[in-house]
């Protein structure tokens, strides 16, 4: 496994060993001794599964209280995946980090808790896999403006409008959430 850090501290894009021939391939997405040595020492308490047409933007997310740690990555189609660091102690606050993840290319993408998450999906079918340290929690759950310009986010969308939920066309500015410690 191939551990890439990001220009914050934190979000880390993972490159895992992939074995292939001609009747397809293999790939370890998870073991909890290889990724505590890789210095992700986690536990995980719930999956998730979603599946996004060409331009859907799904958040930027976050909870607070009850963050959640993610570990994603795309099983068709492919994404462009963010963080945003919500933490207000991190000389980072607000700076974002973001990576392409797809089927073709297997990597995953670390988002710790303490971050806002989301992504774009690129092509129709995307499936996009979750592995999160905390269950979800509705009433903890929050959603950062997308498009927030103190942020900044780069989404590729040259040919996209963005497809949103309800929920993320009222997501709130940077400078009016409550963030983490």
């Amino acid at each position: 496994m191939n551990i890439i850090e990001t220009a914050i501290a934190g979000p880390m894009i993972i490159e895992p060993k992939v074995f292939g021939d001609d009747r397809g391939f293999f790939m370890e997405t998870w073991n909890a001794s290889r990724f505590a040595e890789a210095g992700l020492d986690v536990r995980f308490v719930q999956d998730n599964h979603s599946r996004s047409a060409r331009g859907v933007l799904r958040g930027v997310h976050f909870q607070n209280p009850n963050p959640q740690g993610k570990l994603v990555r795309v099983t068709a189609g492919r994404v462009w995946d963010v963080a945003v660091d919500l933490r207000r102690s991190s000389p980072h606050f607000g700076r974002w980090a973001g990576v392409e993840l797809s089927a073709e290319n297997k990597r995953m993408f670390w988002i710790p808790p303490g971050f806002g998450h989301g992504f774009l999906s690129l092509e129709d079918g995307t499936d996009f896999l979750y592995k999160c340290t905390a269950l979800y929690d509705p009433a903890s759950e929050h959603s950062l403006q997308w498009d927030d310009p103190a942020v900044g986010i780069e989404w590729p969308l040259r040919d996209i409008e963005p497809q949103l939920s309800a929920k993320d066309k009222v997501g709130r500015l940077l400078s009016a959430i409550e963030g983490y410690p």
